[in-house]
């Protein structure tokens, strides 16, 4: 590689969707979730196949993140503004810091197991190779639906183009894109930080990108919209590809996710925390106190800092339900 590789750490979410655990000034990616290191530490631990890395999030929590991973360079981001924004202001500062690096922007909230750094030191090739964004695909083992899915196109070696980008389907639809060989989109992205601030120009990103030239990055965030790098950008650039991932991957968003990722007891169940089963077959039960479930099958029990959920595993995505009406009554910090 003729050019320094930086992993670009996203670490300024909160993780609405394990809450309870997860909470403003707790968030997931600093939680083990039965790991012996948090989410953000493990993260950090598995960049190392780059020269540096930079950790992205946001002020509330930056001394958190500066003490869990003392030896990466920590980005704070004026505002939060999902990943298009974020991206882009990583990449303009990763530009004036290192210089024209390869940026591999990896979420601090995954399950990775196996050949993570081969795959990732083809996609920086790739991407130094054509000058284009590239983004991470894992073969689907079934028809998630809380998953973005994206076409290969025109095959390469070792890689394709992107055919097209899709968002998170309905439960047929997604039977139908494993079907045509559709990949999960990973959320993990490669790109010189040229090719993707040049990417990023003529669309919703411009005034952010305008006043980063300027030097007034809060400015920019308070004119940028809210919204993923994969909506700001790749859904309408060109020269976008798609490296497939050679290793086990998950996002662990979501309490089922944390539970298929995670080894499991012969009855199927995870346990986080000092919890007691009787009868109970395929569930979540995690606290930070006790917890205690009779007769259950296909529940997450998780109860942390005096708050409980109670939800049918499949229906774990709807936990966001539970925060958005906790937002709305006050009751969520």
């Amino acid at each position: 590689m003729d050019r320094p590789v930086v992993a670009v750490v996203l670490a300024g979410g909160t993780g609405t969707r394990l809450y309870p655990a997860s909470r403003p000034d707790r968030p997931k990616q600093l939680l083990s979730f039965g790991g012996e290191r948090s989410l953000l530490a493990r993260t950090v631990d598995r960049a190392g196949f780059a020269d540096e890395v930079y950790v992205l999030t946001r002020a509330g929590i930056a001394d958190d993140v500066r003490a869990e991973v003392p030896n990466a360079a920590v980005l704070v981001e004026p505002e939060p503004r999902d990943t298009g924004p974020a991206l882009a202001y990583a990449a303009h500062r990763i530009r004036e810091q290192v210089g024209e690096a390869v940026c591999c922007c990896l979420p601090s909230d995954h399950h990775v197991a196996g050949a993570f750094a081969p795959t990732m030191r083809t996609a920086a090739a790739v991407a130094t190779e054509t000058g284009g964004l590239v983004t991470v695909g894992v073969e689907p083992d079934r028809p998630a639906t809380g998953y973005g899915y994206v076409a290969p196109g025109t095959q390469f070696d070792g890689y394709s183009a992107v055919r097209e980008f899709v968002e998170k389907p309905e439960a047929a639809a997604a039977r139908q894109y494993i079907e045509q060989g559709y990949l999960w989109n990973a959320g993990m992205f490669v790109w010189t930080a040229s090719a993707f601030l040049e990417a990023a120009r003529e669309t919703v990103l411009e005034p952010l990108l305008t006043a980063l030239s300027s030097g007034d990055a809060e400015r920019g965030f308070r004119a940028a919209p809210s919204i993923s790098v994969d909506r700001a950008v790749l859904e309408g650039a060109e020269d976008v590809y798609v490296v497939p991932a050679g290793f086990e991957w998950a996002d662990l968003g979501t309490w089922d996710a944390v539970w298929r990722a995670a080894e499991r007891t012969e009855s199927g169940n995870l346990h986080l925390g000092e919890t007691l089963a009787v009868d109970v077959e395929n569930s979540v039960l995690a606290t930070d106190e006790h917890v205690s479930a009779v007769g259950v099958s296909d529940l997450v029990i998780a109860s942390y800092g005096g708050r409980t959920l109670v939800v049918p595993r499949d229906r774990a995505e709807r936990v966001r339900e539970v925060v958005e009406r906790l937002r709305e009554e006050g009751r969520y910090a």
